[in-house]
């Protein structure tokens, strides 16, 4: 269809009272928000905010009623933007995407021009969504150490949260680029993907959660990318080599965590906080120019799994409960 309909299929979730309701239903477009570009969306994905958005006590959702979904690719069918051509395949996350504004899980969207980046060349909507806004995460976090001079010589890189989108990406991104990866994980299940992926070793999450009497312990890592927070951050920190860093982006293991200045006044580390919700356009569709060709993770096909619209309640479900292995796509078009 080339044009936008008044009414289209989307997937709601809707507070009242204390409960929050969700599930398929007939969407208008008259109460889609404003913007210069509208979007026939193929495909979406599920990430560990999209189940937040949709509970009562997730702390996400800005607006009520609520189509979230955090990312999408599909076709521009209208356009007000004279640099984003109708029928160019497009892509979208971050922002308010499914948090103050309708999301990806509906046949249709509006979006500001400025939310939204031209699918690269060599990507299709489905390989856009399988890297995603974790896969984006990821190819931030190790853009922004290589960026500070991390190379495969400088030694081995841990991944904490390696079983999750962001961590699993990362790791696949790494091992492309030739480093010396390890892993880290709370699940046993997740270890023969992962050494299937190319790690060169597994920690468990107690050994990245285990307190020290000493500030610094011996230098083992080269650089990290945490996906976990909490706990995690002061064994990295203590274990980095000399000059290292840890790029920071989730908060799955908790919020606070405690450490202290030797890391960074004795050792020279760093903590580089990773926020791919907020970056500015023009970063946002560079590095996606990269995760179509230098930063791509080649090795996420084979751990993918896809739901339509009426199967997102589990998926959700799943995501929340920390069962979900790989990525997990959304059909979208049907």
């Amino acid at each position: 269809m080339t044009h936008l309909p008044a009414e289209f299929w989307a997937f709601v979730a809707e507070r009242i009272d204390d409960r929050v309701e969700r599930g398929v239903r007939v969407f208008a477009a008259a109460d889609l928000p404003s913007g210069e570009v509208t979007v026939r969306v193929d495909w979406s994905s599920v990430n560990y905010k999209d189940g937040l958005a949709t509970i009562p006590n997730g702390r996400v959702a800005r607006i009520n009623p609520l189509i979230p979904g955090i990312d999408l690719a599909g076709t521009v069918i209208a356009s007000d933007d004279p640099e984003i051509e109708v029928g160019t395949p497009v892509l979208a996350h971050g922002y308010e995407l499914g948090v103050a504004r309708h999301g990806g899980y509906a046949e249709y969207n509006r979006l500001p021009a400025g939310w939204v980046v031209p699918l690269p060349q060599g990507l299709t909507a489905r390989d856009a969504m399988t890297i995603g806004t974790a896969g984006f995460t990821a190819g931030l976090s190790v853009a922004r150490l290589e960026a500070r001079g991390l190379s495969p010589v400088d030694g081995p890189v841990l991944v904490t949260g390696a079983s999750g989108g962001v961590g699993r990406t990362a790791i696949a991104i790494l091992v492309e680029r030739g480093y010396e990866t390890w892993a880290s994980t709370g699940k046993a299940s997740a270890h023969q993907d992962l050494l299937a992926l190319g790690v060169a070793g597994i920690l468990s999450r107690e050994d990245v959660i285990a307190e020290s009497a000493r500030p610094l312990d011996p230098e083992r890592w080269a650089a990290a990318v945490d996906c976990v927070g909490g706990a995690t951050l002061p064994y990295l920190l203590r274990t980095l080599r000399y000059g290292g860093a840890v790029a920071a982006s989730g908060n799955t293991g908790g919020a606070p965590f405690a450490t202290t200045v030797f890391p960074f006044i004795l050792r020279g580390v760093a903590l580089i906080g990773i926020d791919s919700a907020a970056l500015p356009i023009a970063e946002r569709r560079s590095l996606w120019e990269r995760l179509a060709t230098d930063l791509r993770p080649r090795a996420l096909g084979d751990r993918v799994t896809e739901v339509t619209l009426d199967g997102l309640p589990e998926a959700l479900d799943a995501i929340l409960a920390g069962q979900a292995h790989g990525r997990w796509l959304v059909r979208v078009a049907v």
